[in-house]
């Protein structure tokens, strides 16, 4: 069981080296993630767990494309289980010999696994090598270096477990492969192995695979492939919450000197890991509305950015940290001042890439390892907005209307109810005691073919006989569009004096037609001790109609399919895919057809993240792609849960010159089937 000899004696010297150096290498980056802002991401450990078991450890967002999936899954699961042989040949190096035979048949079922691991992984390296350098996958990336890069370590793995291949297959045709050992594989390749080589062979495969593993380990920190140690860590901390929900700025801390992230230490420490753990494999590029339609806007190429800033000025920074707490100043050096000079927002990330964000969030759904680009790039709005007034100039219309008439657009406050008049609709000022605050939102309140969607819910709520109000002129701006857009302070203002003005009602639950003040309202709002139940009104006709409460005529006759558009607020920001879908459903003869970019795969609008507020200048407009899409279903009714989409879908609409197409929020489909029932 233990021998020790000059072998064991070199392998311990190169042993100790290479932990000395990772060890080493591994504090350079702890170090530097304690540039960053506190985030406490060591809550609720149970679903940090399973999460981590399920992303990470399952793989299921990389098993979310269905060819280079199955490949990239192959290779880490076959990593996992190859760990038994890597610690085996550690434990060898030491003198420690066949440690794991001890385990019995458990040995056995972990050597058939390594055998059939080693197979796939020679499968899925030279699958990879095949699609990056053969077929040229479009989202990969080009640069020489990179690819150089890719193809060592994709190299690397194939030596490593072809190493132990060989060093298994030796070890067999010299009779001391392990009792309990079953490695069909080895025990195959052994047959042509002479018992007079088989020593070099098992010595030179032993050496090669541990110096390669060893070698690989502290390659990796200086390593565009840094995340093969840092992917499962950085799942196990990735947010809990919805997704892009964005953190509040305290405005009364006086000794705050900047807002918004204007260098890597007003990133939290996560997303610093964030620059550690991008793989680079563009999958969050491929969904980007922007970037497929032209524009600058790479996703990757932030968090890239990120580590790249990172990498540059962490040293420096450090020193001037160490100075400070010793009681001195820092002089860096010519250089080290050039670095310094350098801005993360100008010349690593380029402003107008960061502007052209629709905030969607395809690109953290896709993401293998829950990297978080959307609060990055909005923190990096708001450090221009907040701290160099640098901003479209369009988007400052909008910011001043929501000063002065508390919505996007100038349109007086005291007309928020104005869609109302006529109707047995109520303002809380005038009705006392009521169960549902409707939350109108501004587009709902003023924009003309929005206000279409208020009054069809209005009015199936009233026939439900709900006991709503709304609050008319009192009701302002929940600050959406001025927080994605970077000006927190003006946002901060809305939502404090939204709560104040709802704690006056003693408003406890919320219905709103708009995923934007959805998300706001159950999400951000809690932040500041607004606490409400606040429910979507796609979610709510399905309750309503499961309860009896909008009944249908059984007997139309009419067939009709309508092609369903998911509002990236609804659905990705707060998973619910399925209600405006079953609502819907409910009409009797109506079929709902899917385009080919749908649910958690859908495809943005284009108005999120206040884009709606801008003007698209470079590329194809994502209304029109997106439009197009829906159009290719066939479906002459297309079926929406949101006003912003409301708004760019029907522009995208007109725009491609298509006739008869009819633009419809799902209460509006509904109404029309309840009337419908009613007039027969």
């Amino acid at each position: 069981m233990f021998e020790f000899g000059i072998k064991n004696i070199a392998f311990l010297v190169i042993f100790v080296m290479a932990a000395l150096f990772f060890a080493k290498n591994v504090s350079r980056l702890i170090s530097w993630l304690k540039l960053g802002k506190e985030d406490n991401r060591f809550d609720n450990i149970g679903a940090r767990i399973k999460q981590t078991l399920i992303v990470a450890i399952a793989q299921k967002k990389i098993l979310r494309d269905k060819k280079a999936g199955p490949i990239h899954a192959g290779i880490f699961w076959g990593f996992l289980i190859l760990l038994f042989s890597a610690a085996n040949s550690v434990l060898t190096g030491f003198g420690i010999i066949n440690i794991f035979n001890y385990l019995g048949p458990i040995y056995s079922i972990i050597t058939i696994l390594t055998d059939i691991f080693i197979a796939l992984i020679i499968l899925a390296v030279s699958g990879a090598i095949y699609r990056r350098y053969v077929l040229k996958i479009e989202r990969l990336p080009k640069d020489k270096d990179e690819k150089i890069e890719a193809f060592a370590i994709l190299l690397t793995i194939f030596f490593i477990v072809t190493s132990l291949l060989f060093e298994n297959a030796a070890m067999i045709a010299m009779g001391t492969h392990p009792s309990w050992a079953v490695n069909p594989l080895a025990s195959t390749l052994s047959t042509v192995i002479s018992p007079s080589i088989a020593p070099i062979i098992y010595n030179v495969g032993w050496w090669l695979h541990i110096i390669l593993i060893l070698a690989f380990m502290n390659f990796l920190p200086y390593s565009k492939h840094l995340h093969v140690l840092t992917s499962v860590l950085n799942v196990f901390f990735s947010n809990l919450g919805p997704t892009n929900k964005l953190e509040d700025i305290d405005f009364e801390d006086e000794t705050a000197e900047k807002f918004g992230v204007v260098d890597i230490d007003d990133l939290s420490w996560k997303t610093i890991m964030d620059g550690y753990t991008c793989t680079h494999c563009g999958r969050c590029t491929s969904v980007c509305p922007a970037n497929q339609t032209g524009k600058l806007l790479d996703p990757r190429e932030i968090i890239v950015q990120i580590r790249n800033r990172t990498e540059d000025v962490a040293p420096i920074m450090i020193k001037q940290k160490e100075a400070t707490s010793a009681g001195t100043e820092y002089q860096p050096t010519e250089e080290e001042q050039a670095i310094l000079d350098k801005k993360l927002v100008g010349d690593y990330v380029k402003p107008e890439a960061l502007w052209q964000c629709t905030t969607c969030s395809a690109c953290m759904e896709e993401c293998p390892v829950n990297i978080e680009h959307v609060p990055a790039i909005v923190g990096m709005r708001r450090s221009l907005v907040m701290m160099e007034a640098d901003f479209p100039q369009e988007l400052g219309g909008a910011f001043n209307n929501i000063e002065n008439n508390a919505a996007p657009w100038a349109f007086p406050q005291e007309e928020r109810a104005d869609w109302a008049e006529g109707m047995d609709v109520q303002e809380a000022a005038n009705k006392p005691e009521f169960d549902i605050l409707f939350w109108v939102g501004c587009s709902g309140s003023f924009d003309d073919r929005s206000k279409k969607i208020t009054q069809s819910f209005a009015t199936l709520m009233n026939t439900a006989g709900i006991n709503f109000a709304i609050l008319g002129k009192e009701e302002s701006c929940t600050g959406d569009p001025a927080r994605r857009g970077g000006n927190e302070y003006l946002a901060d203002s809305f939502v404090k004096m939204n709560i104040e003005t709802m704690g006056a009602y003693n408003v406890k639950k919320i219905v709103t037609t708009c995923p934007h003040c959805f998300n706001t309202l159950k999400n951000e709002y809690p932040e500041q001790g607004g606490n409400y139940e606040v429910i979507h009104h796609s979610e709510y006709l399905e309750k309503l109609i499961e309860e009896g409460k909008l009944p249908f005529n059984h007997d139309i006759k009419k067939e009709l399919s309508v092609v369903m558009h998911d509002s990236c607020y609804l659905g990705r920001l707060n998973s619910n895919y399925d209600s405006p879908r079953n609502t819907i459903k409910s009409i009797p003869g109506l079929t709902v057809l899917e385009p080919e970019r749908n649910k958690d795969k859908g495809f943005c609008c284009g108005a999120g993240g206040a884009r709606m507020f801008m003007e698209e200048t470079e590329g194809k407009h994502i209304n029109i792609e997106r439009t197009e899409e829906l159009l290719s279903t066939g479906a002459k009714t297309i079926a929406l849960n949101c006003p912003f989409c409301m708004t760019m879908i029907n522009d995208g609409v007109g725009s491609t010159g298509a006739e008869n197409i009819q633009v419809k929020d799902i209460s509006e489909i509904l109404l029309e089937h309840i009337e419908a029932n009613h007039k027969d």
